[in-house]
């Protein structure tokens, strides 16, 4: 094992005041009000998608973020099919996005019969990048006379753009829906990993026509399996509260139906875990900022391998940390050692377009996702504060 790494591996245990056990990536913190709200939950016995919990944390969650509206949703991955179907995106519709990123937002992408198309990243942001956006529209795409912009290689229609802030990173979104502007593109920003992120003093999540989050047991906050939409257009969060209610119509007692719905609407039991993490998230915001500050400084004072910080006019959440080697060798070699060690690390996933239902979908020369697939490692990030 490199010396270097065994001063992470002791520096990553001195952090989280371990000697000897397993410290995982990133491990949910409850110490707040889960299981007074749980069990008040249950008392009322309304514990699927109908109860007061589901409402109040819509409220809190559009108050938090700034926006006017939110629906909360089972998973990230249902907000995010959610708000493609109530942007009207359609079965052979071409939607911008990432080869870095989790799986989740090609899937969802796919379930709308929708084509991926992979854009590459900043390497300082990990998310969309501006000028490769612009120059691959520039190269690809086009204008008609309808108003919207169609690829002129495959003939398709390129509805939208998602571009995700990676590890809770900001990206330029400003700049990304400005270019989308110009060209008809509607931007849905996957915020899956950002919640408390701020570019330019505004939450991730409301640059776009809508914002999705994910609360899955990972995250800063979560609530087991969760997710929600934010925006600020009424009708369109209308809209996603009636299809993620099967689509039903509002009677006393029949059950009417008039389209095809969906049963992605939380769960009153998650959504009361919820609203307690959502009162704690100040609190692992400041740990988990203050983690990665020593992070910083103790990888500056090694100088071996590079730390990441968020940009100017950023404000990151520092959901996953993640550090920089010179070489794949390095990389691997690190992986190896430290999950052997009782550390846990992780690699950035597998580029889309390397996987085999994405293989055939078109992408740019993706120069700095390939970099970073090389070389990114995500190091222990947990909230250690016992408020």
């Amino acid at each position: 094992m490199e010396q270097y790494t065994q001063d992470i591996i002791a520096f990553i245990r001195k952090a989280f005041n371990n000697e000897n056990s397993f410290i995982p990536l990133h491990a949910p913190h409850f110490g707040g009000n889960e299981k007074k709200y749980l069990s008040e939950t249950i008392d009322s016995t309304f514990v699927s998608s109908v109860g007061e919990f589901v409402n109040r944390f819509e409220r809190e969650i559009a108050a938090y973020t700034g926006a006017k509206h939110a629906v909360a949703c089972v998973s990230g991955t249902n907000a995010l099919h959610m708000a493609l179907l109530v942007n009207d995106v359609q079965p052979n519709d071409e939607v911008l996005s990432q080869a870095l990123t989790f799986i989740a937002t090609a899937n969802a992408i796919s379930y709308c019969n929708a084509i991926p198309v992979f854009i590459d990243v900043d390497s300082d942001t990990m998310g969309m990048s501006p000028l490769k956006l612009k120059s691959f529209l520039e190269i690809n795409a086009e204008k008609r006379g309808d108003g919207f912009t169609y690829n002129k290689t495959t003939g398709r229609r390129i509805k939208a753009c998602v571009p995700m802030h990676t590890f809770g990173l900001p990206l330029r979104i400003d700049e990304v829906v400005s270019i989308c502007d110009e060209w008809n593109i509607i931007v849905i920003e996957d915020a899956a990993e950002s919640l408390g992120s701020y570019y330019k003093k505004r939450h991730t999540g409301r640059f776009g026509q809508v914002g999705i989050f994910s609360f899955n047991g990972n995250k800063t906050i979560t609530c087991g399996g969760g997710g929600a939409l934010i925006t600020d257009d009424e009708e369109l969060a209308k809209r996603a509260k009636h299809l993620t209610t099967q689509a039903k119509l509002p009677h006393a007692w029949r059950f009417t139906h008039d389209e095809i719905g969906y049963n992605y609407r939380m769960p009153n039991l998650n959504a009361a875990l919820a609203c307690a993490q959502l009162e704690q998230l100040e609190s692992f915001l400041k740990d988990k900022r203050t983690l990665a500050d020593s992070y910083h400084d103790f990888f500056e004072k090694e100088g071996v391998v590079q730390f990441v910080r968020e940009i100017g006019h950023a404000k990151a959440n520092y959901w996953l940390n993640v550090i920089l080697f010179e070489s794949t060798d390095a990389q691997t070699s690190f992986l190896k050692d430290t999950n052997e060690n009782g550390v846990m690390t992780r690699p950035v996933w597998d580029l889309m377009n390397t996987l085999p239902m994405f293989k055939r979908c078109q992408h740019d020369e993706l120069e700095n996702s390939r970099w970073l697939a090389d070389r990114a490692v995500n190091i222990p990030s947990s909230v250690r504060n016992k408020s």
